[in-house]
């Protein structure tokens, strides 16, 4: 038996030496081993873990957009609301959840007018069309044979800096359709009249609310707090993929593709946004041989800068 001090190789035999650094590399090579399954595991772990966070958010996103739809608003069954004579509201029963719109009975006799305009607040070509058309429509209004939907979409919120302004100017008027009808139209005008600009914030919710004041709702602090909850959020959401994925009632519209869409008598505005001329020829055409101009007064166009209509 040899006498050797450990650590010491100087005094082992060749073969005891091999044989040593046979062991040492085997106890290395267990260590790596074992390095390496804890590596494996640790690396396993992590991509456990981020799997399900993408399994939770991508979860939460289909929660979010694919989630139960929201009941609508009062008087707007199809999606929108219906004006007549006097701004009165078609009065109709809110949408259930998830129940399919139900489109407004449109009056076809001859000289009788439809419109039907498809809008978000903070669009700047639906902001030319009624600032160049606006007073047109409401002259039209008043001589009982015209009727008008509006449907406020939101496609827009990407342009509002995140807050999101077309999908809250248009929960407030869903609002004040719900609470106070036949205010709408007023509002409506009003929103248009205090239009922000595209890239901005827009207008808050409490300047909202001032809108509905001015535009003198009745259940002032109902329609408050309903803006301020976004009480029809989900609608605003469900009517705009169904304007989106059309097709649209009472007209030969697929689907809106931008806004504004305006369909008269079930044919789209194809003309351009800011020629008042324009847009009364295709309504005289479109009402048909009964259809008495000199009944509805005419308002002077203002001149303006043309833009292209929506595709």
């Amino acid at each position: 038996m040899s006498n050797v001090t450990p650590g010491d190789s100087s005094r082992l035999s060749k073969n005891e030496r091999r044989d040593a650094a046979r062991e040492k590399a085997r106890l290395l090579r267990e260590e790596q081993k074992k390095k390496d399954r804890r590596t494996r595991w640790i690396l396993q772990g992590s991509i456990l873990a981020a799997l399900l966070l993408v399994v939770a958010v991508v979860a939460g996103v289909l929660v979010t957009s694919n989630g139960p739809s929201g009941p609508g608003p009062q008087n707007m069954a199809s999606d929108g609301i219906q004006i007549s004579q006097g701004a009165i509201a078609t009065e109709t029963p809110a949408l259930k959840a998830g129940e399919d719109p139900i489109p407004n009975k449109r009056d076809e006799a001859e000289g009788t007018i439809d419109i039907q305009m498809y809008v978000d607040y903070m669009c700047p070509y639906c902001g030319q069309f009624e600032a160049t058309n606006g007073d047109y429509i409401t002259s039209l209004l008043e001589n009982g044979k015209t009727t008008v939907e509006i449907h406020p979409i939101a496609i827009l919120d990407s342009a509002s800096q995140g807050s999101k302004y077309s999908t809250r100017a248009t929960n407030a008027a869903a609002c004040v359709a719900n609470y106070s009808p036949n205010e709408f139209y007023a509002f409506h005008n009003s929103l248009f009249a205090n239009q922000p600009e595209e890239k901005t914030t827009g207008l808050s919710d409490d300047q909202l609310i001032e809108l509905t004041t001015l535009a003198e709702v009745g259940s002032a602090d109902k329609v408050a707090s309903c803006i301020k909850n976004q009480e029809f959020k989900k609608w605003v959401s469900d009517s705009r993929a169904r304007a989106l994925n059309g097709p649209i009632p009472n007209s030969d519209v697929d689907k809106v593709k931008g806004t504004p869409t305006i369909i008269v008598n079930g044919e789209k505005y194809p003309g351009s946004l800011s020629d008042l001329t324009t847009f009364q020829a295709f309504v005289i055409r479109a009402a048909g041989s009964d259809f008495n101009e000199n009944s509805t007064p005419t308002p002077t166009p203002t001149p303006s800068e043309t833009a292209p209509p929506a595709n």
